[in-house]
């Protein structure tokens, strides 16, 4: 195990690969030292505890599942957007569960760490240049936003706890639920109410 040259982006990396192999709630201190081949006492150097690390795993994770998403979106709209936008989201998801799920719970993150962070903003700019593609403004906007968030997160989240035990595939349903969600967007009903202030 490398000793020479930890840094708090190569302890954050240890942390994100453990939480993806035993989960994130499982990730110790003493764990990532081990992993690192370092005491414990020489992580405190580079973050300042496990509650430090977890939120710079979580902003680790919204980077790299924003790259991925913004990768995936490029010269698409509509249905192929959203499509390819979902897609990336769940193929994150699986592949990095302990990372996924440091960016779906709550987590106290360093302010000025969040304040420099490209993956949050960046998510948050990519989802919404999405919808406005379907014509939606305020608040009709942060609404849809929310659904589109728990309909990924609730079918992932049951597909990774085995709740889809059914003979018909989590493929084909996930298909017609985009199916459906693209159907809503383009139908989406109006609010009645102007821009939130």
């Amino acid at each position: 195990m490398v000793r020479a040259g930890l840094t708090a982006q190569r302890v954050t990396v240890a942390g994100a690969e453990l939480a993806d192999e035993v989960g994130l709630d499982r990730v110790t201190m003493s764990q990532v030292a081990r992993r690192l081949g370092v005491k414990d006492a020489s992580l405190y150097t580079h973050v300042r505890g496990l509650e430090d690390l977890r939120g710079r795993i979580a902003l680790l994770a919204a980077d790299e599942k924003t790259i991925r998403i913004a990768e995936a979106t490029t010269g698409r709209s509509g249905k192929d957007a959203l499509v390819a936008f979902a897609d990336a989201w769940r193929e994150y998801a699986h592949e990095h569960p302990g990372r996924y799920t440091a960016t779906q719970i709550p987590i106290e993150i360093d302010p000025e760490l969040a304040a420099n962070a490209p993956g949050p903003r960046r998510a948050v700019e990519l989802t919404y240049g999405m919808l406005r593609g379907y014509g939606l403004a305020e608040p009709d906007l942060t609404d849809a936003v929310r659904l589109l968030r728990s309909t990924f997160h609730g079918f992932v989240a049951l597909e990774a706890a085995g709740g889809f035990a059914h003979r018909r595939s989590p493929q084909q349903s996930w298909l017609r639920a985009l199916d459906a969600l693209h159907t809503l967007l383009e139908r989406w009903p109006p609010s009645g109410e102007g821009p939130s202030s």
